[in-house]
């Protein structure tokens, strides 16, 4: 995922239910695809926690909030998102403008 300043990145953490991380890594890359097929998706990762256990973070950047709102309310998105809701005990979303990318 290549970052860039001005980009709209959306971070969200999950907290999955214990025993279940590997049926929700699996069906988070099934519905990933999702995503990227957006023409407005710049890139999206999912990373587990190295000090958390059963939390996750994904990582998605936009080209603006404006379409990143649209996809995610989508038809599409919320299907994806009620495939995973089985797995999931809790989360957070934060939004943010990319202002600076170094390297």
């Amino acid at each position: 995922m290549a970052a860039r300043a001005g980009a709209f990145r959306v971070l969200l953490t999950v907290q999955v239910k214990p025993g279940l991380e590997a049926d929700f890594e699996k069906v988070w890359a099934e519905g990933s695809k999702e995503v990227t097929a957006q023409r407005a998706n710049l890139g999206h990762t999912l990373a587990r926690s190295a000090q958390e256990a059963s939390v996750y973070y994904v990582v998605s950047d936009w080209t603006d909030r404006d379409s990143f709102l649209a996809f995610e309310s989508s038809a599409e998105h919320v299907r994806h998102r009620e495939k995973l809701h089985p797995y999931r005990t809790g989360g957070s979303l934060a939004m943010m403008h990319l202002v600076e990318v170094a390297g």
